[in-house]
C-alpha cells in the first residue's frame, strides 16, 4: 500500500495529513474542530477531500479520542464529542470512498512512536502520553494490543488513590488526576498559594496570584529556576514514575516512551520521572530496567500513527 492519510481530531482543530510509508508528512490540511458531533464528522471528510486532492490515497486513518469498538469501526464513547455508539468508519468511508479506519488517538500515538520514532528497534514498548490527560498504548511482540472489547490502554483511569481526587470520568483518585497537565497547574497553583515567596518569578509571568497560572508559565518558570515551579514538576514525575512502576509488573517491556505536551520539557520531567521508577520498581536492585524515553515525534506522532495503522487495515 502506498499513500494513505492520517487524520487528528483535536480540541480546537481537526489535522489531515498525506503520510508515506517511511513515515514522512508530505501535505497537511487543517480545519477548525466544529461544536457538534456530526460537525466533526463532516469536518473530517472536508479535511480529507482536500488534502487527498494532489495525491492518489489508499486509506484513511482517524484517530479519535474516546473508546474504539474491536473492529476499529465504531466509536463507543467520546468524552469531548457527543458520540455514543457513533458508526465513525462508515459515515466517513460512504463520503470519500476510501477504506477508513478508527483507532484511539493514544493507541496511534504510540504506533507512530513506535514504527518511526523512540520505539524504533524495541519490540516491546508501553507509552503514556502526558498532555492535558494521561493516555497511552501496549505494543507487545510488535503487534498493538488493543484488549477483547478494543478498549485497552486507558492507564489514566487507573485508580491509583482509593476515594482520591474525582476523575472527570466519575471515578475518583484516577492516575490522571495525579500525573497529568492539569495535575501539574494544580500543584504550582497549591504551592505558590502556600509560599508564594518561593514563587516569584512563577507569579510574575501571570496576573500575580495563583489563580492565573497557567502551564506554560509553570515551564518558563521552571527553566528559571523558579522552586515551587521545579516542585510541582517533581511531584508530576514522582507519580509518573510510581506509575511506570506498576506498568512493568504489568507489561515488562524494554522501553516506556513518555509523549504529550508536559513531556516537551525534556529531561526538567524525564529525568526526575526516572528517578521515581527506578525508586518504585519492584526488585528493582536485581532485574533488568525498562528505558524510559522521550517521544520523538511530538505532535505528529497521532496523526503519522492513524495514516501507519490504515496501511496495514
Amino acid at each position: 500500500m502506498g499513500l494513505t492519510i492520517g487524520v487528528d481530531i483535536g480540541g480546537t482543530k481537526i489535522a489531515a495529513g498525506v503520510v508515506d510509508e517511511e513515515g514522512t508528512i508530505l501535505e497537511t490540511y487543517k480545519v477548525p474542530t466544529p461544536p457538534t458531533a456530526d460537525g466533526v464528522t463532516e469536518a473530517i471528510c472536508a479535511a480529507v477531500s482536500e488534502v487527498s486532492s494532489n495525491h492518489t490515497i489508499d486509506a484513511v486513518g482517524i484517530g479519535a479520542a474516546g473508546y474504539v469498538d474491536d473492529k476499529r469501526a465504531t466509536v463507543l464513547f467520546a468524552p469531548n464529542i457527543n458520540w455514543r455508539h457513533e458508526p465513525l468508519k462508515d459515515k466517513v468511508e460512504q463520503r470519500i470512498g476510501l477504506p477508513v479506519v478508527v483507532e484511539n488517538d493514544a493507541n496511534c500515538a504510540a504506533w507512530g512512536e513506535y514504527r518511526f520514532g523512540a520505539g524504533q528497534g524495541h519490540e516491546d514498548v508501553i507509552c503514556i502520553t502526558l498532555g492535558t490527560g494521561l493516555g497511552g498504548g501496549i505494543i507487545i511482540g510488535n503487534k498493538l494490543r488493543r484488549g477483547r472489547f478494543g478498549v485497552a490502554a486507558e492507564f489514566g483511569h487507573i485508580r491509583v488513590v482509593p476515594d482520591g481526587l474525582l476523575c472527570g470520568c466519575g471515578s475518583q483518585g484516577c492516575w490522571e488526576q495525579y500525573a497529568s497537565g492539569r495535575a501539574l497547574v494544580r500543584y504550582a497553583k497549591q504551592r505558590a498559594n502556600a509560599t508564594p515567596e518561593n514563587a516569584a518569578i512563577l507569579l510574575s509571568l501571570g496576573d500575580g496570584t495563583p489563580g492565573g497560572i497557567e502551564g506554560k508559565h509553570i515551564s518558563e518558570a521552571a527553566r528559571q529556576g523558579d522552586l515551587v515551579a521545579i516542585d510541582a514538576f517533581r511531584e508530576l514525575a514522582r507519580w509518573a514514575g510510581a506509575g511506570l512502576a506498576d506498568l512493568a509488573s504489568l507489561f515488562d517491556p524494554s522501553a516506556f516512551i513518555v509523549g504529550g505536551g508536559v513531556s516537551d520539557e525534556g529531561d526538567l520531567v524525564l529525568d526526575p520521572i526516572r528517578k521515581s521508577f527506578k525508586r518504585w520498581l519492584v526488585g528493582g536492585a536485581w532485574r533488568p530496567h525498562a528505558q524510559v524515553l522521550a517521544a520523538q515525534l511530538g505532535g505528529k506522532a497521532g496523526l503519522v500513527g492513524a495514516a501507519d495503522l490504515a496501511r496495514q487495515g
